[in-house]
């Protein structure tokens, strides 16, 4: 197969070649690399890249991926990071608008509204910038002879994949893994890598999130090999009945092996005492259920109690092939009554909405970022955060496992600009809406989503996306998650603005900025569905004002559950004042960005340089009343 570059045109064509969905999990071959948590089976490519910008598809090094190219003319760039901050293309913050919007007229491919204008609408584009990327890299010695991949966390917004001039892929979902099988490709040595990274095509129209607009390689990549007896994909399912205090375990797998025999020795721990230990002959899909031989410690954001779940399979001669930890808490979420309960206890969400944010590298964050978000929320109370609007980084879902931070998990999905001036909506591209070819990357980007984190003991609600209106596309991926993980609350705000679905696509009512009073009228008159507030006191210059009013509500009403702060940390990014020569913190509108919802970018309660705002002891006192 070759690439074409037509695909951008075309929201039916989003994935090619790529491997299947699966959960995150580690893995290692020994003993020994597991209590190092080093695993000999993955090698960053991360470094310095060679790089080439181009303004459009037609202006770019089109044979840049062959193995006799000169590319002496490259320049360097950093992987990971996005290009803007590199210095190429332009800054850009925009809100509700589509980026081109006020420069050029264009519609989402299928729609009434797209009829006549040009099918090139990307590829085509005088304007859509692209970078060209090169690597060279050798296969370490342990994963000779082995199945390997490769794996990018994160690439704004479409790519294509090859590996010593053969084509190997493409992707989009800028913010969800995308992997490639390399195993027939790869050699030894002097493997060149080409990756060419289009800033916009269809799924432009499905990623109008409220943040900058980046592109490039901005997550890890990561080469990863598998052995011969592989755990391909690992659901972790606890369960905990809070009248008992008994814990039950359900897990299924399933194996990708070139062997034939062997068993499956599954261990799980509460700290150093086992509860189970059993071996069970593998197969291609294996299912297995485990009640606790006594009661267990639940988890939640309190006692954030975690066990270790540890699978190592053997070959037919029982030889350690390969060893999976997992951390997970024992936990029930449900509706009862028309009240949200965790463990039996009716659910309080202190949250707050969080974008991945560096003032210096954009939404190309590390550990150290990481770690001090988390214990921003710890001292100030907040227990439950959004992944506002895509999935976040791996390691922050196995961050709040371990600090007990509720997780509303959200699908890479935000259609605002063709929406959000309800007073002249137009029916006719409304995305995803209804249209029958906008279905299926929809629902790959729900699958994904639930496919990487399904194991995530923190993830307690499934969120459809932000800002998308309603239709049958948001229906159907409503009916996936309710058919595939009935264990867990699925949530969507913007089915408020479509009333013909709204029995149908949210287990919960929830609002952005509704007044209290209004959320008062709707739990004494019709308050059918338990309430929460997704985006609530929306912390933008001297605001944060009032919010007892809404804590209040948490007291008089058991159906009320809180809500999510918007948001947690600015956007901003530093820039060389022209004037003092000093360096500061810029908002949209700082950089000649156009269109541009300026200083809307600043709506945290952390500034962008991470100093918590006067704001967060308003957080900190409401928030620790329910701690």
């Amino acid at each position: 197969m070759n690439a074409d570059i037509r695909w951008l045109d075309d929201p039916q064509v989003f994935r090619v070649n790529q491997v299947p969905a699966h959960s995150d999990h580690k893995f290692y071959c020994s003993e020994e690399e597991y209590k190092k948590e080093k695993s000999g089976w993955q090698k960053s490519l991360n470094g310095v890249w060679k790089f080439h910008y181009a303004k459009n598809a037609a202006s770019r090094p089109m044979d840049f991926y062959k193995e006799d190219f000169d590319a002496s003319g490259f320049d360097e760039i950093a992987v990971p990071g996005h290009i803007e901050m590199a210095g190429y293309d332009r800054l850009h913050y925009i809100n509700i608008m589509y980026p081109w919007e006020g420069h050029e007229y264009r519609r989402p491919a299928y729609t009434e509204s797209a009829k006549g204008q040009r099918d090139d609408l990307f590829s085509g584009a005088e304007y859509n910038p692209v970078g060209s990327y090169l690597t060279i890299f050798d296969l370490p010695v342990e994963m000779k002879g082995k199945r390997v991949s490769i794996c990018f966390e994160g690439v704004e917004q479409a790519m294509y994949v090859w590996l010593n001039g053969i084509f190997i892929g493409y992707a989009e979902d800028s913010f969800t893994l995308s992997e490639f099988d390399l195993t027939n490709v790869i050699r030894d040595k002097d493997n060149l890598l080409a990756v060419e990274v289009h800033k916009r095509s269809t799924a432009a129209f499905l990623e109008d999130q409220d943040f900058f607009r980046f592109f490039g390689i901005f997550r890890d990549v990561t080469l990863q090999a598998k052995p011969d007896i592989h755990l391909e994909d690992l659901w972790i399912r606890p369960d905990y009945d809070a009248e008992t205090k008994k814990g039950t375990l359900r897990l299924q797998m399933k194996m990708d092996a070139l062997q034939q025999g062997g068993f499956a020795e599954i261990t799980v721990k509460d700290r150093e005492e086992i509860l189970v230990s059993d071996k069970q002959v593998w197969k291609e899909e294996l299912q297995v259920e485990y009640e606790m031989p006594r009661e267990v410690t639940p988890w939640d954001n309190h006692n954030p109690h975690l066990h270790m779940l540890e699978i190592r399979l053997y070959d037919a001669e029982g030889v350690l092939v390969e060893l999976i930890p997992y951390e997970f808490g024992f936990r029930r979420i449900e509706i009862v009554d028309k009240v949200i309960r965790l463990n039996g206890k009716r659910l309080i969400i202190c949250g707050a909405n969080r974008h991945e944010w560096s003032a210096k590298t954009g939404r190309c964050i590390g550990e150290e970022e990481r770690q001090w978000d988390m214990a921003c929320f710890k001292r100030n109370n907040i227990n439950a955060v959004r992944t506002c609007h895509y999935p976040d980084q791996i390691p922050w879902y196995y961050l709040c496992d371990k600090e007990g931070i509720y997780m509303m998990a959200e699908v890479n999905l935000e259609t605002h600009g063709s929406w959000g001036k309800l007073d002249c909506l137009d029916e006719a591209w409304n995305m995803p809406g209804s249209f029958p070819e906008w279905e299926a990357v929809v629902l790959d980007r729900a699958k994904t989503n639930f496919e990487m984190f399904k194991s995530h003991t923190s993830v307690l609600f499934w969120s459809l996306g932000n800002e998308s209106y309603a239709g049958d596309n948001l229906l159907k991926m409503y009916q996936y998650y309710k058919e595939t993980d009935p264990d867990r609350i699925v949530h969507y705000e913007g089915v408020f603005f479509g009333a013909a679905y709204r029995d149908r696509i949210s287990d919960v009512e929830s609002r952005m900025y509704a007044y209290p009073a209004d959320i008062r009228n709707y739990l004494e008159e019709k308050g059918d569905k338990p309430f929460l507030l997704c985006e609530y006191m929306h912390d933008m210059g001297n605001s944060m004002g009032g919010m007892k009013s809404y804590m209040d509500l948490i007291d008089e009403y058991e159906m009320y559950h809180g809500g999510f702060i918007w948001d947690f940390i600015d956007q901003a990014l530093y820039a060389k004042d022209e004037v003092t020569g000093k360096e500061v913190l810029c908002y949209g509108g700082d950089f000649d960005d156009r269109p541009a919802d300026n200083e809307f970018s600043g709506n945290g309660i952390v500034f962008a340089n991470r100093q918590e705002k006067p704001a967060m002891q308003e957080v900190r006192y409401y928030y620790g009343l329910y701690k």
